[in-house]
């Protein structure tokens, strides 16, 4: 995918987004960023309601599940800007192990200053290196700017998601 000039690293290894004197980095999750991380879940799926005990079991079971991952973006000054979680599994639809993004999310206020894009790409990389043959995602209906950027970013839309709760 193309950089923006906003955003112009190119591998990981070169990740250092200069935000005046900080610099950006990948904070694996952990139980002390949960008011966090559920700060970042409630405001990806405002049309759902959350119970905050019960979702931080879901994010302890996450967290020691080996099949998945969740990390922040944070500058050095200790600012999250974003949050991204994911787990990896077998399908026959992609012939082997495949990624799903379950949650991305940047600060609102920051959209389009490129942490979207750093997050995804270290999900990406994350994949690559668990042998994942692709990356996959849904989206909710109202998130119709996260549609852009998916397409922005070289995701097609190739399948409706549907849900039923039980």
């Amino acid at each position: 995918p193309p950089r923006s000039t906003l955003f112009p690293y190119t591998t990981l290894s070169d990740l250092v987004l200069n935000k005046g004197a900080s610099l950006m980095k990948f904070k694996d999750a952990t139980m002390e960023d949960y008011d966090v991380a559920f700060d970042y879940i409630v405001k990806l799926w405002t049309y759902n309601t959350y119970d905050k005990d019960e979702i931080r079991e879901v994010y302890r079971e996450v967290l020691a599940d080996e099949n998945s991952f969740a990390f922040f973006l944070m500058d050095d000054d200790g600012r999250y800007h974003g949050f991204c979680h994911g787990d990896y599994f077998l399908t026959f639809w992609m012939s082997g192990l495949t990624c799903y993004v379950s949650s991305i999310i940047s600060n609102e206020d920051e959209r389009g200053m490129g942490y979207g894009w750093m997050l995804m790409d270290h999900a990406v990389e994350l994949a690559k290196a668990r042998g994942c043959k692709a990356v996959t995602l849904e989206s909710g209906t109202p998130r119709t700017d996260a549609h852009e950027f998916y397409k922005k970013y070289g995701f097609e839309m190739g399948c409706y998601g549907f849900d039923k709760n039980l």
